[in-house]
């Protein structure tokens, strides 16, 4: 399945308030948004069902990828179009088995001693950091910085979005960094016009990739 990771949008749940996760997703699509992932940390596999048919609704016919996090069982019932685990949930050999090869699987590599030990079999894509200390994900592993991103990027040897306290001023850093795209959560959901957060991170990443 093609993919592009540029800007990837993680949805929180709490940060997109009254706006909420289907009206972000869909104003960050006509932004530019390239991938968009479900995370609710929260919420029931129902939950996670029934909002992640509504975003369904919005990337099917857009070039936009719909990703879930975690839970396999809700990403099948929506027939998403791909999974990220994390290094403390299932194994990725048993998730690329559960979603079968023609789904996307994507594994977060916090870390450079997570990279050094990393297995890429089975996957298509990793989010490497956190580059940034960030709030949006509480107990996450110590930042790495755009050097750690780099030797993380070099030792994965995957296609790589960055992730961690990411803004629209460190798109260039990032792409030069090595990585292939921007995840970013509060600079999309946090904000008072989505599309307009979306459109100008789209544009530097245009700039940053000439």
């Amino acid at each position: 399945m093609k993919f592009d990771l540029s800007l990837y949008l993680v949805l929180d749940p709490e940060l997109c308030g009254d706006y909420g996760m289907v009206e972000t997703t869909r104003q960050a699509i006509r932004g530019g948004a390239t991938m968009v992932q479900l995370r609710m940390k929260e919420a029931t596999t129902s939950e996670r069902i029934d909002i992640g048919r509504q975003l369904k609704a919005v990337t099917d016919g857009t070039p936009a990828r719909l990703i879930v996090n975690d839970d396999v069982e809700a990403a099948i019932a929506i027939d998403a179009d791909g999974v990220h685990v994390g290094q403390s949930d299932e194994r990725p050999q048993q998730v690329r088995a559960m979603i079968g090869p023609d789904k996307l699987l994507g594994v977060s590599v916090d870390g450079i001693e997570i990279a050094k030990r990393f297995d890429p079999a089975g996957i298509d894509y990793i989010g490497a950091g956190p580059v940034f200390a960030t709030s949006t994900k509480p107990g996450h592993e110590p930042p790495v910085g755009f050097d750690g991103l780099k030797q993380i990027i070099a030792l994965a040897g995957l296609p790589t979005v960055a992730i961690g306290g990411l803004k629209e001023s460190h798109v260039g850093a990032t792409f030069e960094a090595g990585a292939d795209g921007i995840a970013v959560v509060s600079a999309i959901c946090g904000t008072p016009d989505p599309y307009q957060a979306t459109l100008a991170l789209a544009r530097a990443i245009e700039k940053a990739k000439r």
